[in-house]
């Protein structure tokens, strides 16, 4: 049945879309070309498929038939500039290349050619925005529609961003090659971030209705699972993929039967994904092996993995979290950070410990709309008996959440905290 052939077809291209455009790439130098290329394929096989099936090496026919539509769009000269016609003129002394041929030298270079795709895809020359919408739409796979569903945007306004994007890059003549030397930290630095994004907007979902948007974690899980196999050697690469791969063992656990969020200490951990965990470990274990000090995705997930190892609650380690955070709080300091570590302080040493912490950062005008601060706040006076403060507080965090679940919960914390009695007077 066609649905059927079109259910593979789309299987197949989420697999492979990312090997094609890269390897494309490689041969035209252009992403946006690549992409176009990769595009008319993907037509193609939705207009063959169907009544001929799948071919047996789906990538390979995909390959081939990219390759004839850049052949074609050679010989018409159809949007190409000067510096192609070389490339055209090598193309077409080799046209008669046979399929396993194409899908041999695809195998050859894949794995540079993915990591090439990566590092365009990721190029601080891009805005944030688009950083994240190109590597979802080449790397991921994703149309525009599913990224701007994802993001809660208006799907054109995606589209420009990606447009925009393959221009910028165009336009800066960007090669398509790994950074070396000293560059290639500060890029790396750039994709870890892009693929973080992406998995925190899934994981804590900044707007909207839904408390999650798991998809997205599963995303970014894989494109980081792929770029640990690509760059082995790099410890905070793992670092990042432990993190992830600890933080989606708890997505079932994290709500509800009706939607609702469900915090740390609240969570079934019986629902925790084990696998998840397992792996998650395992990659902390080799950023460790890796040798140096951890970097910040590495301490995040060594914090991950102390609640991973507390069989329940009580027997997390908060005193061990509290010197991570200490340590991260050292290496990559921000008010974020330090309003992670008044949580883990007050969990270890008591709430008026962690309250100074947090009342330090009232004046922190980047942490002025940000929900969390009033919230951790809140819940540390409540903790410490002051329920009329704790409710304004937390008041003023549901306000603040642009999340529809989130707000909800925090409303809900504030009533209790009006009905609760203030607990005895300790003198």
């Amino acid at each position: 049945m066609a649905s059927d052939a079109h259910r593979a077809i789309d299987a197949v291209w989420r697999i492979e879309s990312a090997k094609l455009i890269a390897g494309l790439a490689r041969m035209v130098r252009d992403v946006g070309l690549a992409e176009d290329l990769a595009q008319d394929a993907l037509v193609a096989a939705l207009e063959r498929w169907p009544e001929s099936g799948v071919p047996d090496n789906p990538g390979a026919w995909l390959m081939a038939t990219a390759k004839h539509r850049a052949i074609d769009l050679l010989r018409r000269g159809a949007r190409l500039e000067h510096k192609h016609e070389e490339l055209g003129r090598d193309l077409l002394a080799r046209q008669q290349l046979a399929v396993p041929e194409l899908d041999a030298a695809l195998d050859d270079h894949v794995g540079d050619d993915l990591l090439r795709l990566v590092f365009i895809a990721c190029h601080p020359v891009l805005s944030t925005e688009a950083r994240v919408a190109l590597t979802l739409r080449l790397l991921g796979g994703l149309t525009t529609d599913e990224i701007a569903r994802a993001f809660l945007v208006p799907e054109p306004t995606v589209a420009q961003r990606i447009v925009r994007a393959k221009r910028t890059l165009a336009e800066a003549r960007v090669p398509f090659e790994v950074p070396r030397g000293a560059e290639f930290a500060a890029r790396l630095s750039s994709v870890l971030e892009v693929l973080y994004l992406v998995f925190n907007e899934g994981y804590s979902a900044t707007s909207g209705q839904d408390w999650m948007r798991p998809a997205l974690c599963e995303d970014a899980l894989r494109l980081g699972r792929i770029l640990a196999e690509l760059v082995p050697r790099e410890p905070e690469v793992h670092g990042l993929v432990a993190l992830m791969e600890i933080q989606a063992s708890r997505l079932r656990a994290r709500s509800g039967p009706s939607g609702e969020p469900v915090l740390l200490l609240d969570q079934d951990r019986a629902r925790w994904d084990h696998v998840l965990v397992g792996r998650g470990l395992a990659a902390l274990a080799r950023a460790e092996r890796l040798g140096g000090a951890l970097g910040p995705y590495a301490l995040q997930a060594a914090i991950a993995a102390c609640h991973a190892r507390a069989r329940k609650p009580a027997e997390t380690d908060w005193a061990r979290i509290a010197a991570l955070y200490d340590a991260l709080a050292q290496l990559a300091p921000s008010p974020v950070v330090e309003l992670n570590r008044a949580v883990a302080v007050a969990m270890a040493f008591g709430p008026a410990a962690g309250l100074e912490i947090v009342d330090a950062l009232q004046a922190e005008p980047s942490l002025a709309a940000y929900h969390l601060l009033p919230s951790v706040r809140g819940e540390l006076l409540a903790r410490l008996g002051r329920r009329d403060e704790a409710r304004a507080e937390l008041e003023r965090a549901a306000a603040l959440t642009r999340n529809a679940r989130e707000r909800d919960l925090l409303l809900a914390r504030a009533a209790a905290c009006a009905r609760e009695p203030a607990p005895p007077d300790p003198a």
